[in-house]
């Protein structure tokens, strides 16, 4: 690893003599971005910036929510992906206060956020790449805090009945999940909250509040133990690639969530033709992404002691300290047509 980095700073320090980015030489050397940005353990010493799109791109600047606060814990800490824009880590300390104060527990527990530089993943997820998404359990904090090992250990709880299709457990599932569900759609800097179909539909028949929020939460695949956060680009962010607005509407009765409750996206996939020689996937590789994010996976690293967030916000650079003009960023288009077919979301299929 060191010797890879010293070869991509020396390449990235050539650039910047030159005026210029030049592609460094891993870029070519057939090593998939996710195990390039998988293999850093701190982040770039920058100020904070979002590089491209939520699911293809990077992040400049992260600092790590710290892994015990009064009203949150963060778990699976071995997969050291607690690192976020300071936007993100600030709206999860602020979230997490808002949740204990409706009666969860005494707060919540924060799953992945982001990598410390952002970028594609070994495993888990398609998005996550850009410090705007964090993901939180169905499972409040306990009065007594987790240790290292037990938030590796701890299960997941679905909210779903398994007996049944698509349909929430009403043991499980109750009043306060639905206003902590609500309360993240609330911020006015959340994008999008991802929860199950199952949990949308139910949130549609039993929300008394205020109905436009639920434009806000979307459908996907999974997320019955765990919602998903994502943020708007922060004001500023040029390099930021913004996705469409969600419906102003409540959304409950649009052929798009009835969608999720016919056969359709659930059907397995068709055989593959045995006459056809299979086609090995495209592996994400570093030129993929932002020419911006060579220079982020080069950057010298910050301490993780001194890149730990401490509950003050942390001013937002319109200018992230990365050798390429962000204006410029090869543009990423949010066009559901365009995103790559692993990605579920943001699709959301079969209609906008």
């Amino acid at each position: 690893m060191k010797s890879i980095s010293k070869m991509v700073l020396g390449l990235a320090a050539t650039a910047l003599l030159c005026g210029s980015i030049a592609e460094p030489s891993m870029a070519q050397d057939g090593t998939p971005a996710k195990q390039l940005f998988g293999a850093v353990k701190l982040p770039n010493a920058a100020s904070p910036a979002p590089l491209g799109f939520y699911a293809k791109g990077c992040m400049s600047g992260a600092v790590a929510l710290p892994t015990d606060g009064p009203t949150w814990q963060a778990m699976r800490l071995s997969r050291n992906r607690r690192w976020g824009n300071p936007a993100m880590i600030d709206l999860l300390e602020q979230f997490s206060r808002d949740a204990a104060s409706l009666g969860w527990g005494t707060g919540i527990l924060v799953g992945d956020i982001s990598q410390p530089r952002g970028g594609p993943m070994i495993n888990g997820h398609a998005s996550h790449q850009i410090g705007l998404d964090a993901d939180v359990w169905f499972t409040p904090k306990p009065a007594q805090p987790m240790s290292v090992q037990q938030r590796e250990d701890l299960p997941f709880t679905s909210m779903l009945d398994k007996s049944k299709f698509l349909t929430v457990d009403s043991r499980k599932w109750t009043s306060t999940h639905a206003r902590l569900v609500m309360q993240a759609a609330s911020y006015p800097q959340v994008q999008r909250v991802f929860v199950n179909p199952a949990i949308k539909k139910k949130l549609c028949q039993t929300w008394t509040g205020d109905r436009s929020l639920l434009g806000k939460v979307r459908p996907v695949y999974g997320h019955d133990e765990h919602f998903h956060i994502r943020m708007n680009c922060p004001p500023g962010a040029a390099g930021c690639e913004r996705q469409a607005a969600t419906p102003v509407t409540d959304d409950c009765d649009s052929k798009a969530l009835a969608w999720w409750f016919t056969k359709e996206p659930w059907a397995p996939p068709k055989p593959a033709d045995p006459n056809k020689k299979p086609v090995k996937p495209r592996q994400v590789m570093l030129s993929d992404l932002p020419k911006a994010c060579s220079a982020v996976l080069a950057g010298p690293s910050r301490s993780e002691a001194d890149a730990t967030f401490g509950g003050q916000p942390v001013a937002y650079s319109s200018q992230p300290s990365v050798p390429q003009a962000v204006d410029q960023l090869d543009a990423i288009s949010s066009n559901p047509a365009n995103v790559p077919a692993d990605i579920p979301l943001p699709r959301e299929r079969p209609f906008r």
